[in-house]
């Protein structure tokens, strides 16, 4: 019945602010700098600190962290641009690191 008290989101572990929605997960099985984390095809409430080239696992990627909109807390990263093919799916989707946010609604 979790429908009855709304929609299951994540929030900000710190603040409780909102950042995303469950069923805007696409993946569970991403690796974060601090362990598992959640890609997702939307996020809420942030914001994006500047573009840059980093080296992932995956290969090279224009990403650009993001923050907690309330508290300024680094929660993790989106992808602005992949470079290579098979990775291309991730572009305009967020990676929120699995202990950054916290469940609400559940």
């Amino acid at each position: 019945m979790a429908d009855a008290l709304g929609p299951r989101l994540y929030c900000c572990y710190k603040c409780q602010n909102v950042v995303s929605r469950h069923d805007d997960i696409i993946s569970k099985g991403f690796q974060a700098n601090n362990g598992r984390a959640f890609l997702f095809s939307h996020a809420m409430n942030i914001t994006l600190g500047s573009k840059e080239d980093r080296h992932l696992i995956t290969g090279l990627h224009t990403v650009a962290d993001v923050y907690c909109s309330d508290c300024s807390e680094l929660l993790g990263w989106k992808y602005e641009r992949a470079y290579e093919e098979s990775q291309k799916y991730k572009e305009g989707k967020f990676i929120l690191e699995k202990f950054k946010i916290v469940k609400e609604n559940w």
